[in-house]
């Protein structure tokens, strides 16, 4: 099947609604093959991505700060810049006050330490690093009160513990900055303010049992749009925070603020009585899952004022060479922050337009310029496009032969949305009720890697909607 001719005749404004559930679609059935089959996935490595640009390419080669090189302890020897980087191993620096045996949860910390490299933890740790970590400490606090009636630890002891997993992670090749990246403390192992810390009190308040029955299987496909477990933590917080029945019996609660922040820390006093009950990768998949769909809510880029972009586009109406140079220079500037997700990335692009779009900017400049969702990513380098991280939890891979590497998902060159809406908070990534953006036209559609099989299904799925749509 030819997978562009298909696509084109989709005409209209109904159009618009059959590209972004088909970008949907195809990623959520990557996302199934995946849980089925051993899938031939695109991997770009920590070699490929800091070594030589490509010669072409829509954008600008990127700059990689020298800070994310790691550091090479071998006096008068200097490495190329192409390299599998293998992570320098040494006994970590205890506190010798944290009283845990740490081997017990070796292959969690083993896990973060991959996923936390040192070369590659600011620019995955909005997806894979910092999540992962969070998945750490909520585990380990889960572990450390499992022979206790406690479910949180004391400051004191929180401070060593902290400190010392960091050590124990920097000794396996992670970034010794983590707790900067990933903004965690040793605070968040103590409870904070929530007003249940002890086991007997939990489970007196809260139906364990409709908890763990919620929490223990999470079907990954339908937790972030139709989410079970999330709730369930929620309502799990909120019983132990006593907001709840504050708020019944129509009490005033003194600042929204600190009350968000209770209800915060009642949930991590939640995640540590789920891993009392759960192995610990059970909860880790859990707390990944509950990670991604919180990551791909959100675009984690930064913004800055485009003036210059405004200028040059404000009143184009066909292609233009400022128009696009300026674009396109801009959006090299955006590559430079991290790697996002697929789905992060329709959001990041539909941010940006909105906010062109509010200052004047009314044309489609994506579409002008031949932007595509994978533009507002890190671009790989020697792969000559960006990579979009999958929208379900991923890992950072370690290869003695190839170095650290993590799979790239949705890497064809499928055009940006361009808003339809006059605000960016109708746009929505779960079917049915998404907002599809404008459908690329043949100028700009340029994919001709697609892979016919997933396309082909992506498409059926594209013909039961518009049956089903023009029947009601």
């Amino acid at each position: 099947m030819d997978c562009v001719k298909t696509i084109m005749r989709l005409k209209g404004h109904l159009g618009h609604h059959f590209l972004l559930f088909a970008i949907w679609c195809w990623s959520s059935f990557q996302d199934v093959l995946a849980l089925q089959t051993p899938p031939e996935p695109s991997y770009i490595s920590s070699k490929s991505l800091l070594a030589s640009p490509p010669s072409a390419g829509l954008f600008e080669p990127i700059e990689i700060s020298p800070a994310v090189f790691p550091h090479y302890p071998i006096p008068g020897e200097s490495l190329p810049p192409m390299y599998p980087f293998y992570p320098a191993t040494y006994d970590p620096v205890l506190t010798g006050r944290c009283p845990v045996n740490f081997s017990a949860i070796s292959s969690i910390t083993e896990k973060t330490a991959s996923d936390c490299s040192q070369t590659l933890a600011a620019l995955v740790g909005n997806v894979i690093c910092c999540p992962q970590l969070g998945s750490l400490l909520h585990i380990f606090q889960g572990f450390y009160s499992k022979n206790s009636s406690t479910l949180v630890l004391q400051d004191a002891v929180a401070d060593d513990c902290f400190k010392d997993i960091i050590s124990i992670l920097a000794s396996k090749g992670a970034n010794s900055s983590l707790p900067a990246i990933c903004s965690a403390k040793s605070l968040n192992l103590t409870g904070g303010s929530c007003p249940v810390k002890d086991v007997i009190t939990f489970e007196k308040i809260v139906n364990t049992s409709e908890l763990l029955e919620a929490c223990s299987t999470i079907d990954s496909l339908k937790e972030c749009c139709r989410p079970i477990c999330q709730p369930a933590i929620m309502k799990a917080a909120v019983q132990i925070s006593g907001l709840q029945s504050a708020m019944s019996d129509n009490k005033d609660i003194a600042g929204a603020q600190s009350s968000a922040d209770t209800i915060n820390d009642c949930k991590g006093v939640v995640y540590s009585w789920i891993c009392r009950k759960m192995p610990l990768d059970a909860a880790n998949a859990v707390f990944r899952m509950l990670s991604a769909c919180k990551v791909n809510k959100v675009c984690p880029l930064n913004f800055t004022q485009p003036s210059e972009v405004i200028r040059a586009c404000r009143n184009v109406a066909a292609p233009s060479p400022s128009c696009c140079s300026s674009l396109n220079t801009y959006i090299a500037g955006i590559q430079r922050q991290m790697l996002i997700t697929n789905r992060q990335a329709i959001i990041c692009s539909t941010v940006f337009g909105f906010m062109l779009q509010t200052a004047g900017v009314m044309t489609n400049v994506y579409e002008l310029c031949d932007v595509d969702l994978k533009d507002f990513s890190l671009q790989a380098y020697g792969q000559q496009a960006g990579c979009l991280l999958p929208s379900l939890p991923a890992d950072v891979i370690y290869d003695n032969s190839t170095g650290f590497s993590f799979t790239c998902d949705l890497s064809d060159n499928i055009a940006a949305p361009w808003p339809l809406s006059s605000s960016v908070t109708s746009l929505s990534l779960c079917a049915p009720e998404m907002s599809l953006p404008a459908l690329p036209t043949s100028e700009t559609l340029h994919n001709h890697g697609c892979h016919h099989v997933g396309l082909d299904l992506v498409l059926t799925i594209l013909l039961f909607f518009v049956s089903s749509t023009l029947l009601y």
